[in-house]
């Protein structure tokens, strides 16, 4: 039989799953941002405006577009948009100064720019060059194309366009905590793998209400986004996140699926209305982005019931996944393999530790990035191989896997501290601090010590009304400390720089004191 004569092999993107939902129950409901609520059919089309626009310009596969917006309709059907012509999507921080963010622009080779009247001030002075076209959503400025206007003129039927699994889908800055963000690419084929892996883990469906309390730049809020357009559920945006509007929400929008980083839950059970709302809806409460402290952990259990998941990953690819049905007996840790990853414990020689042995942690799966955007220097010092030849990224974080294989996390590598020669992880530290009365958020950071090189530093954001001194809080926590753990001081802040998803940026809080 000649190829002519045989089917082609039969792929389908999440672009076509997209185009599917809209043709086959284009009446429901998809998304949902303040007092606007579009359909599948109405947000496909919006969608499929931007990518025939695109495409008009001469834009399509391997041309990046760069995105600086805020959390609105407009940015939802632009990204997505992007992706639907087969252009590659570049969602920017909200939180970079210009500087940054124009530097990001130039890094990523953007042939086109969106921008959100709220962000422009980001990308005001940006020279033409490399930009041929430039977006502006409620703003007009020379040298910008209207949005709507441009979006108007343009057809809704669907882009003809053809994918590769290799084709680049989106790239994530890293939030730079530990040093200069890097582009992370993501071909279709690591995108796909990150929706279906999610939802099967998170148990999402065509009926799921999935809420995202986080910029939709993050990669974090695409265990949102991804998993619930898969499945053709209905996705509920936050503009910004506030305790009160995120129970309001959980209870008008019947949500059954939402993702919150650490210090969400916290001030959301610190509010006095937790407990007001009806959110018996919800199955699933993701938390990722940083460790969930214990005390907050339990604390959660008890106010929402076992519907607790904990994920620990890297946007490289890797992940990790608490369920609740092992909260019980695993509580500590952050749980197996999210479907279709592997990882491994190595130690300082790079070779591979027996369970229970403390090293840095590496994975492997369908989610791995391909590479550092035009960084290969820092790619291949990110790889690590196992006997087989395959491709494990190095997290920089440092764990142990217990006997039943639960992986625990100690802390990341550039943040432990080396106390006389001892290595002391800010986690434990932070666990302790976390159970005393007056504290409501704690970082832990290493600070010069003329005898031990480092001595801890609690640096914590008292609760309202707390009667302790940071003396007192001091003292008892090194009641409860091991020798070489015990803090040198405690100092109260207001608030932590932190980067998109809520991580406390501990370069900024450390560099001071190292100066």
């Amino acid at each position: 039989m000649s190829g002519a004569d045989r089917f082609d092999d039969a792929q389908v993107y999440l672009p076509d799953l997209w185009a599917s939902h809209a043709r086959w129950f284009p009446d429901r409901p998809c998304l949902v941002l303040g007092e606007r609520r579009l359909s599948w059919g109405e947000f496909n089309r919006r969608m499929n405006r931007v990518a025939n626009g695109l495409k008009a310009i001469g834009l399509g596969a391997g041309d990046k577009v760069a995105l600086v917006m805020s959390n609105s309709v407009e940015m939802a059907e632009t990204m997505f948009g992007i992706i639907k012509a087969g252009c590659c999507a570049v969602p920017l921080s909200g939180l970079l100064t210009p500087v940054q963010a124009q530097t990001l622009i130039r890094d990523c080779d953007a042939r086109a720019l969106f921008a959100s009247r709220s962000l422009r001030h980001l990308v005001d002075g940006l020279e033409a060059a490399p930009l041929a076209h430039r977006f502006a959503s409620g703003f007009t400025a020379p040298g910008w194309q209207d949005y709507s206007a441009w979006t108007a003129v343009q057809p809704e039927d669907e882009p003809l366009v053809s994918y590769r699994m290799d084709d680049e889908f989106n790239i994530i800055y890293s939030s730079g905590t530990t040093g200069t963000p890097k582009g992370i690419v993501q071909t279709h084929r690591t995108r796909q793998h990150f929706a279906y892996s999610n939802a099967l883990e998170l148990r999402f469906d065509c009926n799921s209400v999935a809420l995202t309390t986080t910029s939709l730049y993050s990669n974090g809020t695409w265990l949102m986004l991804m998993p619930v357009l898969f499945t053709g559920g209905t996705l509920v945006v936050m503009e910004t996140f506030e305790p009160e509007r995120f129970l309001e929400l959980v209870e008008r929008e019947r949500v059954t699926h939402t993702f919150m980083v650490p210090t969400q839950f916290i001030v959301t059970l610190a509010h006095p209305g937790c407990g007001r709302y009806d959110t018996s809806s919800l199955r699933a409460m993701l938390c990722a982005g940083s460790p969930l402290r214990l005390d907050t952990k339990k604390a959660v259990l008890e106010r929402f019931g076992p519907v607790l998941y904990e994920l620990y990953g890297v946007s490289e690819g890797l992940a990790t996944m608490l369920k609740p049905e092992r909260m019980a007996d695993k509580f500590a840790s952050v749980g197996t393999p999210v479907l279709g990853f592997d990882l491994r414990i190595i130690g300082a020689d790079d070779r591979e530790l027996p369970r229970g042995e403390v090293g840095e942690i590496v994975g492997y799966g369908a989610g791995l990035m391909r590479e550092y955007y035009r960084k290969p220097a820092e790619t291949a010092a990110a790889i690590w191989r196992d006997e087989r030849g395959r491709s494990y990224v190095r997290t920089g974080d440092i764990g142990r896997l217990d006997e039943d294989g639960f992986l625990y996390i100690l802390d990341r590598k550039k943040d432990m501290i080396i106390s006389g020669g001892l290595n002391v992880f800010p986690t434990d530290i932070e666990r302790v601090l976390g159970e005393h009365p007056a504290v409501l958020d704690v970082t832990v950071i290493g600070i010069p010590h003329e005898t031990w090189g480092e001595s801890p530093l609690a640096l914590v954001i008292p609760r309202e009304g707390a009667a302790a001194t940071p003396t007192e809080i001091a003292r008892w926590a090194n009641e409860r400390l091991a020798k070489h753990q015990r803090l040198a001081a405690v100092e109260f802040r207001a608030e932590f720089p932190r980067n998109a998803l809520g991580k406390v940026l501990k370069r900024e809080l450390r560099s001071p004191y190292w100066k």
